[in-house]
């Protein structure tokens, strides 16, 4: 899989595990453009940045994006209401290799509340290193959206 950007937003609440989140995809080798938002005292709407971020991933071909809200839970839900979004809410580090492995997953998404920087770092070595399987699962992936 080559990964040549990850976009990455926040709202107030998923702002400092945002910033860690960063330093660690950097630290893993990965370009990183930060989407905002730019402070954990400014309360905004989580489904702007969501709507910002999967913009960009689904119309940049082999970009990815991460979304961190406080629980992950409205992240995940706006982001898989658009087109050419795949949004995995993951707590640990087998669900974030099974979204990439088995659903082509492109957006990662987390809560700041729910996981530490531990988990965040396994979560991201899993899920940005890690290819689509392919064969039966893209069968299942055509089927998605489909009546």
């Amino acid at each position: 899989m080559e990964i040549k950007k990850i976009y990455i937003a926040s709202d107030h609440a998923g702002f400092d595990a945002k910033k860690d989140c960063i330093d660690i995809l950097k630290n893993l080798g990965f370009e990183v453009v930060d989407l905002g938002t730019d402070d954990n005292k400014t309360s905004v709407d989580y489904p702007d940045f969501s709507k910002k971020l999967c913009n960009f991933v689904a119309n940049e071909k082999n970009s990815y994006g991460v979304l961190v809200c406080g629980t992950g839970i409205g992240m995940s839900i706006d982001a898989n209401k658009r087109d050419g979004i795949r949004c995995a809410l993951c707590h640990d580090a087998f669900s974030a290799k099974m979204a990439r492995e088995h659903n082509d997953a492109n957006v990662l998404a987390f809560g700041a509340r729910v996981v530490g920087s531990g988990v965040i770092r396994s979560m991201c070595e899993e899920f940005f290193n890690t290819n689509f399987e392919g064969n039966r699962h893209q069968k299942r992936l055509d089927k998605l959206g489909k009546a």
